[in-house]
């Protein structure tokens, strides 16, 4: 597999986050060629299904493991922000974006300690903390962000899909990202972060990547336990549809996601936003699952750099797509275009889209994947170019 050499994390508020097709952070500069002068931003993307969206936060800990990175620290632990339909209610106070703490140690890790991290905690959402859960069952969405990155930076994604209806456990991988908060731990380093960047060449690298693709799948999984298995975790579990589970992940979430669907029959569908396979798709498939690859055409087009896409393309046996968005950047898939406008920055000066196009693409194309493959709801978005989306490439089909 040929991969250009990653340098293991990349730069500010959006990539809050580790650099993965892009080989280095990019500096900061003024609005890039096209987009105009970022807009004063105080809240994240209005949710636009019909539900009202709730939320709660579990931290949870899977005695039967280690954590792979800092083996001192004991069991593997594990912080899991779940998003679901609501009850419509009364308006009332909605879940903060991160901690102050949090947001300081995400500023911080990239050498932006001069920056108010309020600005960042402060970034207004959509889902109220304890709300009454809707009546009726509903599929599960595990959903992982990127290396370096901490979940937040998957809420608006999270919040949208919640509003169509349907659960979503948004999950913090220990020592993962530069900005997670324990409880009784403080604020995380990215352990894992410092390991890919010791190491020596690109193999070495691949090698720690490739723990953290497996490593995940097994949070995952235990996620899923905690979930739908006995004594579950979360009171309101009974609203979750244990036949119809699907696994969405970016950059090296999204090789998770094939990673947990590789080992656990209980994931019914997946999708890889912008992420190298990190593990390889088997030979043999995925159990005849579709499975979705959604990434930008610069560095994810057929024949291009990564070539984990072609061969794990070749390799999905059931349902499947290859999206590319032209104008899109690697962060492009998060919440990181929202961020960039909060704080006047510009972190990639490539991307061309707007971030209501860049938001409104994978919510669009996410759930339109999820509602075909959970739901039995035949989507035509996925059938093929369309006027409306121009700057979607298939790939293949």
């Amino acid at each position: 597999m040929r991969l250009r050499r990653r340098t293991a994390v990349a730069a500010l508020a959006a990539t809050l986050l580790l650099a993965t097709p892009v080989a280095s952070a990019q500096a900061l500069s003024g609005p890039a060629p096209g987009r105009g002068a970022p807009a004063t931003v105080d809240e994240l993307p209005r949710p636009t299904g019909p539900y009202a969206v709730g939320t709660e936060v579990l931290h949870l800990t899977d005695h039967e493991r280690t954590d792979p990175w800092v083996p001192e620290a004991g069991d593997r632990e594990l912080m899991v922000s779940l998003y679901y339909p609501a009850r419509p209610g009364r308006p009332g106070a909605t879940a903060p974006y991160m901690s102050t703490r949090e947001a300081e140690a995400v500023l911080a890790g990239l050498g932006l300690e001069d920056d108010a991290p309020a600005k960042v905690s402060s970034l207004a959402t959509h889902a109220r903390t304890g709300a009454r859960a809707a009546h009726g069952r509903f599929p599960l969405v595990l959903l992982s962000p990127g290396f370096g990155n901490p979940r937040a930076t998957m809420t608006s994604l999270a919040e949208d899909l919640a509003s169509r209806g349907y659960v979503v456990a948004s999950v913090d991988h220990a020592y993962e990202s530069m900005g997670t908060a324990f409880p009784g731990g403080g604020v995380l380093p990215c352990a894992a972060c410092d390991a890919a960047l010791a190491a020596p060449d690109e193999e070495a690298e691949r090698e720690v990547l490739k723990a953290v693709s497996t490593g995940r799948a097994a949070d995952l999984s235990f996620v899923l336990d905690r979930l739908t298995g006995p004594r579950p975790a979360w009171e309101n579990s009974s609203s979750i549809d244990r036949r119809r589970i699907g696994a969405v992940g970016h950059s090296i979430g999204g090789s998770a996601a094939a990673s947990t669907m590789r080992v656990d029959p209980r994931v019914d569908a997946g999708i890889n936003m912008d992420g190298s396979f990190f593990e390889q798709v088997p030979a043999s498939g995925l159990g005849e699952r579709p499975f979705m690859v959604l990434g930008t055409t610069s560095f994810h087009a057929p024949g291009g750099e990564d070539e984990s896409w072609d061969e794990g393309y070749r390799r999905l046996d059931g349902w499947k797509r290859w999206l590319g968005v032209e104008g899109s950047g690697h962060s492009s898939f998060t919440d990181v275009p929202v961020l960039e406008d909060r704080m006047g920055v510009t972190l990639d000066p490539t991307v061309t889209l707007s971030t209501e196009r860049q938001v409104g693409i994978t919510r669009d194309y996410v759930s339109a994947f999820l509602d075909q493959h959970l739901r039995d709801r035949h989507r035509p978005l996925l059938d093929g170019p369309t006027s409306a989306n121009p700057e979607v490439v298939f790939q293949h089909s």
